[in-house]
């Protein structure tokens, strides 16, 4: 009986310790990932700032596609596409702000399988004759995402979607 009482008083420990460590971490996070890509601003801007266009180079569309429904102008502010996927979840992304042809930010709204609100951005800047593309997507670090990530860093789970789909846009921007 006394190792038995030992045993969940080790587990009881390192249970404290996860959530006291988790409770020190930030309270917001940011993931983010940079492409060259041999194109004009313009270019790829249209490709990111229009809802049907940003789907084709998508990673996320492309792992579930034709999950979603299309609302409100087909590009720019008030764009919007919304998902229902088993595979990924569900939610809803909209065109919050544009600024031609160097921004596009989005509210992205997570509902399955944990409600989270985000935001993501996607900056373009000249070099040349490429263009430097930057996503990132940042938001809140509620208290059980922090316990998750404790195993887990937001980064290393979208980081590399969001690598991946930026090599999607390079190959179309560039084809």
């Amino acid at each position: 009986m006394k190792i038995f009482a030992r045993i969940i008083a080790v587990v009881i420990v390192l249970i404290a310790g996860v959530l006291i460590y988790a409770a020190t971490t930030p309270d917001t996070f940011r993931v983010q990932r940079s492409a060259t890509i041999k194109a004009p601003p313009e270019k790829i801007f249209a490709l990111i700032g229009d809802m049907r266009q940003f789907n084709r180079w998508n990673p996320y569309e492309r792992m579930d596609p034709d999950k979603g429904t299309y609302s409100g102008p087909s590009s720019g502010k008030g764009a919007a596409y919304a998902w229902d996927s088993t595979k990924l979840g569900a939610g809803r992304m909209e065109i919050a702000e544009t600024t031609t042809p160097s921004l596009v930010t989005m509210k992205l709204d997570f509902v399955k399988p944990f409600e989270a609100h985000n935001t993501a951005e996607f900056t373009l800047v000249p070099k040349g004759d490429s263009t430097e593309v930057t996503w990132a997507m940042h938001g809140p670090m509620p208290f059980i995402s922090k316990v998750m990530c404790v195993f887990i860093s937001m980064d290393k789970m979208v980081g590399k979607d969001f690598a991946d789909g930026l090599n999607n846009l390079k190959a179309l921007a560039e084809g």
